[in-house]
């Protein structure tokens, strides 16, 4: 079977609710590798739900659909404060990147309480906006910011990880309607050690199968780079 589209290989999933420090529940997922422990985790924050961002948005349904069976991770996607999905709405209201800073936190608790090995902060557009402005105050190994629009994240956001131990990827579609390349290598030159990756003819959404493929690639590559090249068939 070719591995395409919403193609789903075998995983344990969890639907889970997330508990904030303001008192809202949030629904999610947590899918684990089908027959062993995940070697590492994968937090995902979605797009901007105020443009039909939601934890289900392609990139990150397929991250879950496929990681922990192709590369043995945990991958753990929920709908930020006020976003509605197939699973359910969490409760409140969208907050533009200002409470959702609890929201983060309340992912991080889940991953702290179940155990979850070795987490990182994996954004998409809106999502990275809160990996940058939050994630530093959590227990992760790194973040990997898809397609940063750096709207609400400021340039003291971005040049607040100067230095920080830990590791920053920075995935960058050529034809990106925020943010380009070599806009890019400017806003984040502040932060010497990230690893930006420019991908040729790519765009913000990242649709079709090839851009899926090249971003759960960059994805794998920083958190389990011993299970590439991810394999594009499945034996069932």
């Amino acid at each position: 079977m070719e591995i395409r589209g919403p193609v789903l290989l075998p995983a344990r999933r969890e639907d889970v609710e997330l508990r904030t420090l303001d008192e809202l529940t949030l629904v999610g997922e947590l899918a684990l590798p089908a027959e062993r422990e995940p070697v590492a985790t994968l937090v995902t924050l979605h797009p901007l739900p105020t443009a039909g961002g939601f934890m289900d948005s392609h990139i990150l349904r397929k991250a879950a659909a496929r990681l922990p069976a192709l590369a043995d991770l945990a991958v753990l996607r929920f709908n930020t404060r006020g976003t509605t999905s197939p699973r359910g709405t969490s409760e409140g209201a969208f907050d533009g990147g200002r409470s959702e800073e609890f929201d983060v936190a309340a992912a991080m608790d889940l991953v702290r309480d179940r155990e979850l090995p070795r987490p990182w902060l994996v954004g998409w557009s809106f999502g990275t906006e809160l990996a940058l402005k939050f994630g530093r105050d959590h227990d992760i190994e790194g973040v990997i910011l898809l397609s940063p629009p750096l709207h609400r994240a400021t340039d003291a956001d971005v040049a607040a990880w100067a230095g920080d131990r830990r590791r920053m990827v920075v995935v960058v579609p050529e034809l990106d309607d925020y943010l380009r390349p070599p806009e890019a290598r400017e806003r984040f030159a502040s932060v010497p050690d990230a690893t930006l990756v420019a991908v040729d003819g790519g765009k913000h959404l990242w649709v079709g199968e090839s851009q899926t493929r090249r971003v759960l690639t960059e994805i794998v590559a920083a958190v389990n780079p011993d299970a590439l090249p991810l394999p594009t068939e499945w034996d069932d």
